[in-house]
């Protein structure tokens, strides 16, 4: 018997090549197509035993390529797994006699894709099942990667990915990272995960080890990285505080030590920079990317019904978020304090939220602490005009996604959103 097929038909490389690296390690052969036109004459000629196909394809479009599926009576038996960022009920009723096996919602999780390509194949995917939860975000030209519970091999290895995305989507070309490592105690055992991971990151970010500051309270993450030559120029810190400090004063020697260096932190990485000219109110940190534009037709796409709360007692802000997000046809509720807010979020839930911290009632502190008490779990970015160390490391301990100062421009919090919500995994 022959080694299975399976084709991948998705315009994400970062996922198309993540898929086939890690299923090229059992006993499958994988193809890969860029488009619906590449996918139709693949699998015409190629006839693989499983197809995973994503809703959203140009040149073809899905259905174009199911409905040419179905014609070809050599492929109209071959199983399919759906993917997509977002996907209509309706159009959804309308693929199901394609013979689709399955629907998977991006970000995928991939033990549950394993194990529904084992029912279908018959082959045993196995991986590393070590509870694991790894983040990753951009605020100014820091890159924040946060790693909790565990490390997992299968999603270090998906965070080289996420990383090239984060880059490219900010065209950072200096990056400076931080690893917080939490709620774990490491010893010689994860030697080899945190090779991998450190490994990792520097091979796919192109940073140097000095660039590369982890927070985390494990001495024996501090013994490793002195023990190894390639890893020695890595700090290892148990204080967020002077982790992105020295962030900070490695990206801009100018920058004078002391109280006053610290008061800039929070501003710094969080926040856009008004420009000395004064022509305009305010303006990101890095000139490349400044200068990039969304394509509003990707944000379209990805906020096509998408239901998100502005929680603010500033009715302009609350306009300026309906007016961003109704360009690109997502829905926005307002809410003028917390407490209106928290009412709403126990009943329905959002894509994402905007939050402000200074509130009358209930404060944006206070939000957050209930969201986590009452296990409320939504996207949080912050939009407030607080930008000291001490409000901005807080709110970041508290769990938000990131932070925003206002002012703000409508393609700051674009850009910003396509962050958090555009993930090819």
């Amino acid at each position: 018997m022959g080694r299975k097929t399976i084709l991948i038909i998705d315009e994400s490389d970062l996922f198309r090549d993540y898929l086939k690296g890690s299923l090229s390690e059992f006993a499958v052969e994988v193809e890969t197509a860029i488009n619906g036109l590449d996918g139709i004459v693949k699998m015409r000629n190629g006839l693989p035993d499983l197809v995973i196909l994503d809703y959203n394809l140009t040149r073809k479009s899905c259905k174009e390529v199911l409905e040419e599926k179905n014609r070809n009576p050599n492929t109209a038996s071959i199983p399919v797994i759906l993917t997509s960022q977002k996907i209509d009920k309706n159009r959804l009723l309308e693929l199901v006699p394609y013979n689709i096996k399955k629907v998977f919602m991006k970000p995928i999780k991939m033990d549950s894709l394993y194990g529904t390509l084992s029912e279908l194949l018959g082959i045993r995917f196995a991986m590393d099942e070590t509870p694991c939860i790894i983040e990753a975000h951009v605020n100014d030209n820091i890159v924040f990667i946060e790693i909790a519970k565990g490390l997992n091999r299968a999603k270090i290895d998906l965070l080289r990915f996420k990383i090239a995305e984060l880059l490219e989507l900010y065209q950072i070309r200096n990056p400076r990272i931080l690893v917080m490592i939490s709620d774990m105690e490491l010893s010689f055992v994860d030697g080899t995960n945190l090779e991998k991971l450190f490994t990792t990151i520097l091979a796919h970010s192109r940073a140097k080890a000095r660039h590369l500051k982890v927070l985390c309270v494990s001495p024996f993450v501090r013994e490793f990285v002195q023990g190894r030559p390639e890893f020695t120029d890595i700090e290892v810190l148990s204080s967020l505080k002077y982790a992105i400090d020295g962030l900070l004063t490695d990206y801009d020697p100018d920058v004078e030590m002391g109280a006053k260096k610290a008061e800039m932190i929070g501003e710094r990485i969080l926040s856009a920079q008004t420009p000395a000219s004064g022509s305009e109110s305010i303006e990101m940190r890095f000139d490349s990317e400044a200068r990039k534009t969304i394509s509003i037709e990707s944000m379209r796409e990805i906020g096509k019904g998408l239901s998100i709360a502005v929680v603010d007692d500033d009715f302009v802000i609350q306009e300026l978020v309906k007016t961003t997000f109704a360009a690109i046809n997502s829905s926005v509720t307002p809410h003028s304090n917390g407490r209106e807010f928290l009412e709403a979020a126990r009943l329905k839930s959002y894509d994402l939220v905007f939050l402000d911290i200074l509130m009358p009632e209930m404060d944006g502190f206070q939000v957050l602490s209930n969201l986590h008490a009452e296990d409320i779990d939504m996207p949080v970015i912050v939009l407030s005009a607080v930008s000291q160390r001490e409000a901005v490391v807080r709110a970041f301990q508290a769990g938000v996604k990131s932070y925003l100062i206002k002012p703000l421009k409508p393609d700051q919090i674009l850009k910003k959103t396509l962050e958090i919500l555009r993930a090819n995994f």
